[in-house]
């Protein structure tokens, strides 16, 4: 984990000839993907000290294809998550992230194996047929960030693409996982498919029929103050909502919260520190406290340009479709 981008990922093995993936655990996407080994332009190296590997299917005898003429690629169609140009030809994908960075590619069943602990020992691995893309085209921050290469994207949103909502359809995981980043600077952590038993665990509802895990965000507090902020501009209602994205780096708020937001943190700051000129705003090197007031739940966060979700553990409870945490070390 690169300090300045609090990128989180994690090892799988795929397919018969078990290469292992370094994929990016991302909770804000659903299409589970990997860099191809004919890929015409996928980075050969990464800043984060690692090993780049790619998926070649032809090595791997429990891969199969998707082809166009399949059930499964004319309902990936249906919902807009597949093309055909020809109905002899592959079922492709082709996927854009909220930065402006693609993937493109074509569809492939293969077994993700992933390692199982018991009281952080290891006591073996759990194998299961996933639905993935294989990336033979990238470009955008996906190319040429090198904080943030890494083999492909492990996508654990509430859509049915996603890799949880396929272990849940297959049987072989309950409906919940839940994770917990180290923060001290060299990464590590845990993710964990299924339930966990923490007592101390307080949970907030997700918002319905949302295509990411939505909260309901109801104030923003710096410093002890709340901010003067209409919570109707939080609301789902009006096309907002508060998403839980593993991926992102950044947090985002709307211009009605933005601007209060950045107010209070800079005369929390005055004295304490010299702000310097960013892109597009002013930024400070010093931690202020913030609280983010959810419904049924408060969220404790040490506030910087990047807030990450580190040494806390969060649950996702999908069956009463609830988001816990609490600190943990």
């Amino acid at each position: 984990m690169p300090s300045n981008l609090s990128l989180y990922f994690a090892k799988v093995k795929l397919g018969s000839a078990a290469t292992e993936m370094s994929m990016q655990i991302d909770t804000g996407s659903d299409l589970t993907w990997v860099t191809c080994k004919s890929c015409d332009n996928c980075p050969k190296s990464t800043g984060l000290g690692i090993q780049l590997n790619s998926y070649d299917p032809t090595s791997s005898t429990t891969a199969s294809l998707v082809p166009c003429s399949s059930q499964t690629c004319a309902s990936l169609s249906q919902s807009g998550s597949s093309s055909c140009s020809e109905q002899g030809s592959q079922c492709t994908y082709r996927l854009e992230y909220q930065d402006g960075s693609r993937t493109l590619g074509y569809y492939v069943y293969d077994r993700f194996a992933f390692n199982t602990i018991f009281k952080n020992s290891l006591t073996g691995s759990l194998s299961a047929p996933i639905l993935f893309g294989c990336s033979t085209h990238q470009d955008g921050e996906l190319t040429w960030n090198d904080a943030a290469v890494v083999d492909g994207i492990l996508a654990f949103g509430p859509q049915a693409l996603s890799i949880v909502s396929q272990l849940l359809s297959q049987g072989i995981a309950p409906k919940a996982f839940s994770h917990c980043f180290r923060g001290d600077g060299v990464g590590g952590g845990i993710l964990v498919l299924g339930q966990i038993l923490e007592p101390s665990i307080i949970y907030t509802p997700l918002e319905p029929s949302q295509s990411h895990y939505t909260l309901k965000m109801q104030s923003i507090a710096v410093n002890g103050q709340s901010l003067p902020i209409d919570p109707a501009v939080f609301s789902t209602s009006t096309g907002q909502g508060t998403i839980v994205d593993t991926g992102t780096t950044l947090v985002y708020l709307v211009p009605e919260a933005y601007q209060p937001f950045l107010n209070a943190i800079t005369a929390a700051v005055t004295g304490l520190a010299t702000p310097f000129q960013s892109v597009d705003s002013f930024c400070y090197h010093v931690l202020v406290t913030a609280r983010m007031l959810l419904s049924g739940a408060w969220a404790f966060k040490r506030l910087k340009i990047d807030i990450v979700l580190k040494d806390r553990i969060f649950a996702y409870d999908l069956d009463e479709q609830t988001i816990g945490w609490t600190d943990y070390d």
